[in-house]
């Protein structure tokens, strides 16, 4: 029983004119990939935007689309609506800027989570990655503290929960390569996860992404 949520309050100029979850990616715009992945797993899928007229035209009634109840509180802020409106108990939250989205990763982090346990971080290279975590809904009361407090970024808020960090060796030893965690924030990042991806494709002889 597992909801997938997509932050993409964000408009990066970064990478171009619009937000990087429109950007195409293999045959894709990223939003559509992205919902693709988290609906493998995913009974719910969540995006929280503050320009829902963006996302509508390209997926319609597939997904929930909210909007903040705090705008332009940052990640927090969507992630406050999210566990606000999540129907499960359990949240797979993501950033719309990554492309490389692993079901099997989150449903192994999943599978850590404990009576007591608030949420389940991917820790690569001495750092967590707090997108692309599974969350407790009962974090909303952290969360809701953080933002009374001026705090608007995950960062801030892992120091407040009881968080359960998975390192590269569990994941590799279930066959899950490290890449899930990529995020494009520039466009150099963009063009990089690009030739990541062929080179994957490469790797497994796909015909095809996946």
């Amino acid at each position: 029983m597992l909801t997938g949520v997509i932050l993409a309050g964000d408009t990066s100029r970064q990478t171009g004119s619009h937000g990087k979850a429109l950007l195409p990616f293999c045959g894709e715009i990223l939003i559509q990939r992205q919902v693709r992945m988290l609906k493998n797993i995913c009974r719910e899928v969540i995006i929280v935007t503050n320009e829902p007229k963006l996302y509508l035209p390209i997926l319609g009634n597939s997904v929930r689309i909210i909007t903040d109840y705090f705008p332009g509180k940052g990640q927090l802020g969507g992630m406050h609506a999210a566990l606000s409106l999540s129907t499960s108990n359990h949240l797979w939250i993501v950033g719309s800027d990554m492309p490389f989205l692993s079901a099997r990763a989150a449903g192994l982090m999943d599978s850590l989570m404990e009576p007591e346990t608030d949420a389940v971080i991917p820790h690569y290279g001495g750092e967590s990655h707090p997108l692309h975590g599974i969350y407790h809904k009962r974090c909303l009361a952290s969360v809701s503290a953080a933002l009374e407090h001026g705090r608007h970024e995950l960062a801030d808020l892992e120091p407040q929960l009881q968080v359960k960090r998975v390192d590269e060796l569990f994941f590799r030893s279930n066959d899950v390569e490290p890449h899930f965690v990529t995020r494009i924030n520039t466009t150099e990042a963009y063009h990089h996860a690009m030739q990541l991806n062929y080179l994957h494709q490469d790797q497994t002889e796909a015909a095809r992404c996946v």
